[in-house]
């Protein structure tokens, strides 16, 4: 049965400076304070946060959105967390498998805390390579290792993956579906208008330098904001084809000085 509206949010790290423990992107670390509007915005405006694993259990007509993190990093734990408890919200974290413990990584003690703090911890891979520059076989370990690992650490089901870098179509869907997961995200900008279950999640990516009207366009899908979105996506998606993977990565980090 189809479903309306639903946003889901992307984030990264939460970082109020460089030196701060984790892992600083110069385009996906939103500051602390920042995001704390943003649920605050939330909050203020009848929206109700919620778990993949709850979507069924809610009704159709609810001012619905779920919060996304992606990678593991150290703020999850360190700045989400105490946040999002604040206020009585949850979130869903994707785990990079092999990046537990890593330096500016969540360790495991963080992940089983955040599970045990009623967040939902799932899949975003072993190693987050693109799972579209995989073969049959990489393509299957990396999903279920991924899987089998964090289920173990969490004590939690592991069956919703957000695609590493957003990379992946119809065989990185249909693969993830095979393998037990019911939810598969990617990094296509919109507001999963009539979603239905097994489809693609489309998410909404919230950067450094989003200003909170652009939040609240986006959340709603309403305004120029979501047609500049999907133009800027379409057209860094473009360049990643022309490009390759190797080439885009180094001239997009000389771009924003990493």
């Amino acid at each position: 049965m189809g479903k309306p509206e639903l946003p889901v949010l992307m984030y990264h790290g939460l970082h109020a400076e460089r030196a701060q423990r984790g892992r600083f992107d110069a385009v996906y670390s939103v500051h602390p304070r920042a995001f704390a509007q943003q649920l605050d915005w939330l909050r203020d405006n009848g929206y109700r946060t919620i778990l993949l694993r709850d979507l069924q259990a809610t009704a159709d007509t609810a001012k619905r959105v779920v919060i996304t993190f992606d990678d593991g990093d150290a703020s999850n734990f360190e700045v989400a967390l105490p946040l999002l408890r604040e206020r009585a919200m949850c979130a869903e974290f994707f785990v990079t498998a092999d990046f537990i413990d890593k330096a500016g990584m969540l360790s495991a003690a963080e992940v089983r805390a955040l599970a045990a703090a009623g967040m939902s911890v799932q899949s975003h891979g072993t190693t987050h390579r693109y799972l579209a520059e995989l073969d049959e076989l990489a393509l299957e370990a990396e999903l279920r290792d991924s899987k089998q690992r964090l289920e173990a650490l969490s004590q939690q089901p592991v069956d919703a993956l957000a695609l590493p870098g957003g990379r992946g179509g119809e065989r990185e869907r249909a693969a993830a579906l095979r393998l037990g997961y019911r939810h598969v995200l990617n990094s296509v900008p919109g507001a999963n208008v009539g979603w239905q279950q097994g489809r693609y999640l489309e998410r909404i990516a919230v950067t450094q330098h989003m200003p909170l009207d652009a939040f609240a366009s986006l959340v709603q899908w309403r305004g120029l904001r979501p047609r500049a979105n999907k133009a800027r996506f379409a057209l860094l998606a473009w360049g990643k084809r022309v490009l390759g993977t190797q080439r885009y990565e180094r001239l997009r980090a000389r771009l924003i000085g990493r």
